[in-house]
């Protein structure tokens, strides 16, 4: 059976080991783009020889990225195999992983090597913590870190289940979790970029944590970020 599996074009998912967060069960994803120069690899999972193969068969990584500052887990296994690959980082990861090199830092401004086959905007206005949202222009395809989260209920129980439902992050609405949407105290920052990766009008979303959505990628990035819209409280 295939680690990698195809969910459009040039563009393939691996599925991670389930890591915990502060006590909860995180399913982790990754994705892998096929681009004119090479491949460009989202939020890496655990390396695995069977993923490492499947992966080189495709082409030669050139790229590995990640959504957001806490997404940053298997990173350092991945530049070891592919010390040819450079690593971009969003905001604010550089500081928290001064073991690894990273190419550059993302913005919204910043060049990117990789051309136009993946745009990127930052979602920023949080006092914690930005995110970067990709678009795969060829498979029409967004891909989301923890902003939106749709964990499957079977995967908890009990306390951990009732506070996660709590927190808006459980079944096909998950949403962001609600402390962190909380410190958007920039929520103008935070509707531009929605609002661009919204013109993007994504078929697909790729989700780091849950489901994903396939063929009603722009109405699950609408509606699942709703709040970003809305006025206080969140």
């Amino acid at each position: 059976m295939s680690v990698l599996r195809p969910v459009g074009e040039d563009l393939w998912l691996a599925e991670g080991p389930v890591v915990s967060f502060y006590g909860f069960p995180y399913p982790t994803r990754m994705a892998v783009a096929r681009l004119p120069g090479g491949l460009w690899c989202w939020s890496p999972v655990a390396l695995t020889d069977e993923l490492a193969a499947e992966v080189e068969a495709l082409g030669e990584v050139r790229w590995l990225v990640t959504p957001n500052k806490i997404h940053h887990l298997f990173l350092g296994p991945w530049l070891e195999r592919y010390p040819r690959a450079e690593a971009w980082a969003p905001p604010g990861l550089p500081p928290r992983r001064e073991d690894l090199h990273f190419a550059c830092e993302l913005t919204d401004a910043r060049a990117v090597p990789w051309g136009e086959g993946i745009e990127h905007v930052v979602v920023s206005g949080s006092l914690v913590m930005d995110e970067v949202l990709f678009f795969h222009r060829a498979s029409r395809t967004c891909l989301v870190g923890d902003l939106i989260q749709r964990h499957d209920e079977h995967a908890m129980e009990g306390w951990k289940l009732a506070v996660a439902r709590l927190d808006d992050l459980v079944g096909p609405d998950g949403s962001t979790p609600r402390e962190w949407r909380a410190t958007f105290v920039n929520r103008e920052a935070a509707r531009s970029a929605l609002a661009r990766a919204m013109a993007w009008e994504p078929e697909n979303l790729v989700i780091a944590h849950g489901a994903c959505a396939f063929g009603d990628g722009a109405r699950v990035l609408h509606d699942n970020l709703g709040w970003i819209s809305r006025s206080w409280p969140t």
